[in-house]
């Protein structure tokens, strides 16, 4: 296990290109591997989580080539994948895990899904369930946790309500939806991320989405694509989180993705008093892409909860980190599902910002960071639990605090940003 050593102050000063978006490159994959044709996928996703997703796709029988953050995948179509010799191993991520659970639901064979120790422990009930619903047969270990083996056939069309918000349950059914025997419903009470949406569309998918119930028709003809990737915000913001606490930063983020669904975080900093403006804005492969320009400023604090949390899901950590260097703290509430991430990231961020000094109360649902009153930061050895949210987040709390911060198995960071702490590095000269 590799360990990182953050030395305070200097400050984040330069222009940054961020690795590929991780929700994108997954389901623009695995629609590649669904379509027909030769599509090329450009600034695919750099992280461990996306390789798996190949990796998963390549024992499915779909011919991929990779280098340069460049990914060549020759569509199998809708009928053409073919049963895995061994087991499907998704690692560590989470998303590959639901949303291919989506796509053998509708093959005409057994399979099974598998991931490290953490990924097993996670909750996969959710998305079982509306399969189980559509007709396919899931066995799974302690109700609901991986591995799980997938018995594929017919699908049958459903309306579906989540019982809670989550992007991926959206898109493992509709992914299954293309498999079903009508038209599927997905109906939203939050609205989460809609990367699939877009992307089937620009497939070839018909997908209809308003206010909140989205449709998808089954049986379309994918088509090959030339896709480029936007740059990842979700792990763009530990950059602009270190730039809003070092004074005197002035940072660049160049083709970053801004989602309506998942820049909900800029907004939520700009209401803290956040120096940030976004320019170049256009639209690319049916996402919003620009620029994000950021100066240290000085931040009130604030208050996360409600539909809130669903729109800044993957955010949530750094925003917590900020917690120390703003006037009145930071508070999330309604957030229960951190506790069941790659880690519980309420429990390991509570223990790591208190190791540095931080006075943190924590509840079921979140947690209350106090602000500067409650003193400064100091150096400490920090453990992220294996989680690259919890990793990247204490970096960036080390950067305000006194003395030196070591981060156990920092490494861990490479499941979603492998160049974050070389980048953060080479921004602070």
């Amino acid at each position: 296990m590799s360990k990182k050593t953050i030395s305070p102050g200097g400050a984040i000063d330069g222009v940054a290109e961020l690795p590929g978006d991780k929700s994108i490159s997954h389901r623009y994959a695995i629609l590649a591997a669904l379509a027909e044709g030769r599509s090329e996928i450009s600034n695919y996703a750099s992280s461990a989580d996306c390789a798996s997703t190949l990796e998963c796709l390549r024992r499915l029988g779909v011919a991929i080539e990779s280098a340069d953050r460049r990914v060549a995948i020759t569509g199998a179509g809708l009928a053409g994948l073919k049963a895995p010799r061994k087991m499907l191993d998704a690692e560590n991520s989470g998303s590959t895990m639901r949303m291919l659970a989506g796509v053998l639901a509708g093959q005409p064979f057994t399979s099974t899904l598998t991931g490290d120790d953490s990924l097993r422990r996670r909750p996969m009930r959710r998305v079982i369930e509306p399969l189980e619903q559509m007709g396919a047969q899931i066995a799974s270990r302690d109700g609901g946790r991986a591995p799980l083996e997938i018995r594929g056939g017919p699908l049958r069309a459903i309306d579906y309500t989540p019982p809670a918000p989550s992007a991926q349950v959206k898109s493992a059914i509709l992914l299954a939806g293309l498999y079903a025997n009508g038209i599927s419903t997905v109906r939203e009470s939050v609205a989460t991320r809609d990367h699939t949406e877009l992307a089937l569309r620009e497939f070839g998918a018909n997908v209809e989405s308003t206010r909140g119930v989205i449709r998808i028709h089954p049986g379309p003809k994918l088509k090959a694509r030339q896709l480029t990737v936007p740059g990842d915000l979700s792990g763009g913001v530990f950059l602009i989180g270190a730039a809003l606490i070092l004074p005197e930063s002035s940072l660049m983020l160049h083709n970053v993705g801004l989602n309506p669904t998942r820049a909900r975080v800029l907004d939520f900093l700009i209401s803290l008093g956040a120096s940030i403006n976004i320019a170049s804005v256009q639209l690319r492969d049916g996402e919003l892409v620009g620029d994000i320009a950021v100066r240290h400023a000085p931040l009130t604090g604030g208050r996360v909860s409600g539909s809130q949390v669903a729109e800044m899901i993957d955010e949530l950590p750094m925003l917590a980190a900020l917690g120390p260097f703003t006037e009145k703290g930071i508070e999330i509430r309604d957030a229960q599902e951190l506790r069941v991430k790659e880690s519980d990231r309420i429990a390991a961020l509570a223990a790591g910002l208190r190791q540095m000094g931080a006075k943190v109360e924590e509840f079921p649902d979140g947690m209350f960071v106090e602000g500067r009153s409650a003193g400064k930061l100091r150096g400490a050895r920090v453990d992220p639990h294996g989680d690259h949210r919890i990793a990247m987040a204490l970096a960036v709390a080390a950067l305000g605090a006194e003395g030196d911060t070591t981060i156990r198995d920092a490494d861990c960071a490479a499941v979603s940003f492998p160049e974050f702490f070389t980048t953060l590095a080479r921004l602070r000269g």
